[in-house]
C-alpha cells in the first residue's frame, strides 16, 4: 500500500490519499470518519490500517499526473537522521584525511534537523546564498506509526508505519565550518529535506526482507543520478545498523510518536562528498536530481536559487 499527501491546485491544504496503479484516491471520501491528513492517519494507525487494506486497491481517484504530491508528511512530528551506512562513513571521512570512529560501532548516532523545511518529490530545492558546496544524500527513511518509550530491538518494527526516500540536503561548506566548534551539522541541513514520492507500508517489501537477529535489512538498490549521469549506486541491504536498531536507540529514555521521520543517513556512494569533486561538480541551479530506490519511487528535485 502506498500513502501519498497531495493537493490539487498549489494553495490548497494537502491532503491524504492512496496511490493505486497511477491513481489517487482521496482517503477521507473514501474512508467516511477518516482523517484528512496521513499525520491525522499515523495518529490513529492500529485503527486505520485494517480500512485503508481494504480499500486501495478501488481504481476510481484523481490521474497521478492532475495532482501535485508532497512530501507524504509535509510536516512531520520530528527529524531524525542517522549515519548507519559504515561505507559512507568510512570514506567519507578518507576523502578528509580522517580515520573511522571508533565509538561509531559502538550505537548508532543521530542528529536533530529541521521538519519544518520537508518538501516533496518536484518541488525546486532553493540553494542557500551562502554556499557553494551544494550536495544531495541517497537515503531511505522510516516513520513511526505508534508510539513508546525504550522500545527493544526485537518489537521495534511493530512501531514503523512505512518506508520513504530520503533526500538530506547539504551545503557542505557551511557544515564543514559549523562542525568544527563540537555542534552540528545545523545551519547545513535545515534550509530542505525532501521525502517522497509516497510512503510504502512494509507488506510490500516483504519479498525483499531480509530478517536477522537485530531486525530487517531489505534488498533494494538504491541509485542516484544527476541530469539524467548516474552518480551513486548501492543497497538498503548493505546497512550496518537497521531501523530498528535507530528506534531503539531514538527510544531510549524518550518518547516517539506518530508522524516521527527517522533517516538512514547516506548509503555508500549516495553523495558528492564521497564521491569527490575531481569528477562530479557540486549541485547548480538548473540541476535534477533523481534518487530512485527499488520498490519505493523515484524521487526528483530541481535546483533553483
Amino acid at each position: 500500500m502506498k500513502l501519498v499527501s497531495y493537493r490539487e491546485r498549489e494553495r490548497d491544504a494537502w491532503r491524504a490519499g492512496l496511490l493505486h496503479e497511477g491513481k489517487v484516491k482521496d482517503i477521507a471520501h473514501a474512508c467516511p470518519g477518516a482523517p484528512s491528513t496521513v499525520l491525522g492517519l499515523l495518529e490513529e494507525w492500529a485503527d486505520w490500517l485494517p480500512v485503508l487494506q481494504a480499500a486501495h486497491e478501488a481504481q476510481d481517484g484523481w490521474d497521478l499526473e492532475q495532482v501535485e504530491l508532497g512530501s507524504p508528511l509535509p510536516r512531520p512530528s520530528s527529524f531524525r537522521d542517522f549515519y548507519a551506512f559504515e561505507a559512507h562513513v568510512m570514506t567519507a571521512r578518507a576523502k578528509r584525511g580522517l580515520p573511522m570512529v571508533p565509538e561509531w560501532y559502538h550505537f548508532p548516532v543521530f542528529y536533530f534537523s529541521n521538519a519544518a523545511a520537508f518538501t516533496g518529490t518536484q518541488a525546486n530545492i532553493r540553494r542557500p546564498k551562502a554556499t557553494e558546496w551544494l550536495d544531495y544524500e541517497l537515503e531511505i527513511a522510516c516513520v513511526i506509526g505508534k508510539a513508546g518509550v525504550n522500545i527493544p530491538v526485537e518489537r521495534a518494527e511493530e512501531h514503523i508505519a512505512g518506508y520513504c526516500i530520503l533526500n538530506d540536503w547539504s551545503a557542505r561548506d557551511i557544515q564543514r565550518e559549523e562542525v568544527k566548534v563540537g555542534l552540528g551539522p545545523a545551519k547545513g541541513k535545515d534550509f530542505a529535506t525532501s521525502m517522497g514520492p509516497w510512503l510504502v507500508t512494509p507488506e510490500e517489501l516483504a519479498d525483499v526482507r531480509l530478517t536477522g537477529e537485530k531486525g530487517s535489512r531489505y534488498d533494494l538498490e538504491m541509485v542516484a543520478r544527476i541530469n539524467g549521469r548516474e552518480y551513486s549506486k548501492g543497497n538498503f541491504k548493505d546497512i550496518h545498523y537497521t531501523f530498528a536498531e535507530m528506534i531503539a536507540r531514538a527510544s531510549e529514555d524518550c518518547s516517539l510518536y506518530p508522524g516521527d521521520v527517522i533517516g538512514s543517513g547516506t548509503v555508500g556512494t549516495g553523495c558528492i562528498l564521497e564521491l569527490g569533486t575531481e569528477q562530479y561538480a557540486w549541485l547548480a541551479p538548473g540541476d535534477v536530481v533523481e534518487l530512485e530506490v527499488e520498490r519505493l519511487g523515484v524521487l526528483r528535485n530541481t535546483i533553483g536559487e
